[in-house]
């Protein structure tokens, strides 16, 4: 049987079930639904778009008791976008369960309004992204002491973004004797050893047309030292990618390399932990959005940046360990399409890349190192410009009124206007770059939702 009928649930669980019309089963539902309401670990390999979220949402909320107010089931998302729908999935699912408190903590989002929900009142579930929840859980904000459900969405994706080390560390916060939960649309050994140390005997589910492993075009080159910055503007130059993250092992390489790229003419930002979690904020974002191509980071600072169609990975330097290697090039070639991945390496490096060759099991591909020496006359420019507008949630702006104020009064074609960035008392819209001056004069001189805003270009 195939209907949801067929299981075991809560009755509660009847009215969103209905909610949102649901019927038959997935398959990853029908696989893996039985043994999650039997109590038992599961890791799953399921794609985005599979029914994942009802599963584990399905069975995390059966077990939940509402009249405990502790955290009893926490569920991790790579992305705040991601935590957000899952969110608002888990909250439509739970219609029926009266007093149910669900709260999304994600990073990206100031720290103060997550602090003071949690001081007003425990919730039974928390979805949100690794980095948070562990700076929540070391200010003692967060107890994940008696979550019993632990749910690892995405984790493939988790842990292409350096996430594994928090994980870890809150899985070790959680409950003895907790239920796990894992999906992954791709099982590489290191999500089999994740899942080795988290879940207990778990039951294995693989749907039918899984995702394959990303296609990463890997290219080492030679340099010497002295000249390292010349010959990392000369990849990009050579390589051309839309859109590339540089790896740097150090936070003052992160801000040398950056003003170097700027030298050469690229549009480059830095990005490193010494910085105000403000600044970090803006700068992935202008990433995200395509106001930048090149980001320059140090591992930890990189850890939030989540971009489907990266083109390309570059390491100013070779990490130390081979993990750090395969979590930086794991972040070009998603959905489907082809990565590069591009590494310098300099003569007391290559004691590291001997070792990345042994752990591969082939040959590095080794190219010839060109050389930028000059500011080229032409150079790939990001195609658009982020807008700051002094106002946002607090002054009740949503997205549709940004988009409105720009396609009404400044005149704006919707073809020009990008990705729309909603905080507390800030806002942020990516321009085409040719109309982006356009578009500050037109909404200085008008107003957003019948106010003015100030509004300026980054």
């Amino acid at each position: 049987m195939t209907d949801f009928s067929s299981l075991p649930l809560s009755p509660a669980l009847a009215p969103g079930i209905d909610a949102l019309g649901y019927t038959t089963m997935t398959p990853v539902q029908a696989q893996s639904l039985p043994p999650i309401l039997e109590g038992r670990d599961v890791i799953a390999q399921a794609p985005t778009g599979s029914g994942k979220t009802a599963a584990f949402g399905l069975g995390l909320l059966h077990r939940l008791d509402p009249a405990t107010l502790r955290v009893q089931a926490l569920v991790l998302c790579p992305t705040r976008e991601l935590a957000d729908q899952v969110g608002k999935q888990l909250r439509k699912l739970a219609t029926g369960i009266p007093n149910l408190k669900l709260l999304v903590l994600t990073g990206g989002m100031p720290l103060a309004p997550q602090l003071a929900s949690l001081e007003v009142h425990h919730p039974h579930v928390v979805v949100g992204t690794p980095g948070r929840i562990q700076e929540l859980a070391r200010k003692r904000a967060l107890n994940l002491g008696q979550v019993r459900c632990f749910v690892l969405d995405e984790a493939d994706r988790m842990l292409d973004m350096g996430f594994e080390e928090p994980i870890r560390e809150i899985a070790g916060r959680t409950h003895k004797e907790r239920q796990s939960l894992l999906f992954s649309a791709t099982f590489p050994e290191s999500i089999r050893e994740l899942a080795r140390a988290l879940l207990n005997e778990p039951v294995e589910v693989t749907i039918d047309g899984q995702t394959e492993a990303p296609s990463i075009h890997q290219l080492f080159f030679e340099t010497e030292l002295s000249s390292k910055q010349k010959a990392l503007a000369g990849l990009l130059l050579k390589y051309t990618p839309e859109s590339a993250v540089v790896f740097c092992n150090t936070r003052k390489d992160v801000d040398e390399v950056a003003n170097s790229l700027r030298q050469f003419g690229f549009s480059a930002l830095a990005l490193h932990g010494d910085m105000e979690q403000r600044d970090r904020d803006e700068v992935l974002l202008q990433f995200s959005n395509r106001s930048c191509n090149v980001l320059v980071a140090s591992d930890v600072a990189a850890r939030g940046l989540d971009v489907e169609d990266l083109a390309a990975v570059v390491n100013y330097e070779l990490p130390t360990d081979i993990d750090t290697y395969q979590h930086r090039v794991g972040r070009t070639g998603r959905a489907g399409r082809s990565g590069l991945a591009l590494s310098l390496v300099t003569g007391r490096e290559r004691s590291r890349a001997d070792a990345l060759e042994t752990a591969q099991g082939n040959a590095l591909n080794w190219q010839k190192t060109p050389l930028a020496t000059a500011r080229p006359a032409q150079l790939p420019q990001a195609a658009m410009t982020t807008l700051r507008i002094d106002g946002g949630k607090t002054d009740k702006l949503r997205a549709g009124d940004i988009l409105g104020a720009l396609t009404g009064e400044a005149g704006l074609s919707a073809r020009a206007i990008g990705k729309i960035d909603i905080f507390a008392t800030r806002s942020y819209v990516a321009i085409t770059r040719e109309q982006a001056n356009n578009a500050v004069a037109r909404l200085e001189a008008g107003k957003i939702k019948g106010k003015r805003f100030r509004v300026r270009k980054m």
